[in-house]
């Protein structure tokens, strides 16, 4: 699968200290926006890119939150 952005996998998550997973968060909100921008003006042709970046974005929290 080709996406927006290469996802990190749970293992790469943990490997990261807390500075790092909030750069990696900023960087999932940004895309995640774009991606939303995109599809409020029907260009996005992958809407299920939206659900994958919220479960990401979530996912890095609970790193986060973790620490």
């Amino acid at each position: 699968m080709k996406w927006t952005k290469e996802l990190k996998d749970n293992k790469a998550l943990a490997a990261l200290d807390a500075e790092a997973l909030r750069k990696e968060l900023k960087a999932a909100q940004k895309e995640l926006y774009v991606l939303n921008m995109k599809h409020l003006a029907n260009e996005l042709k992958q809407p299920h890119l939206l659900k994958v970046h919220r479960a990401y974005i979530a996912r890095l929290n609970t790193y986060i939150n973790a620490n």
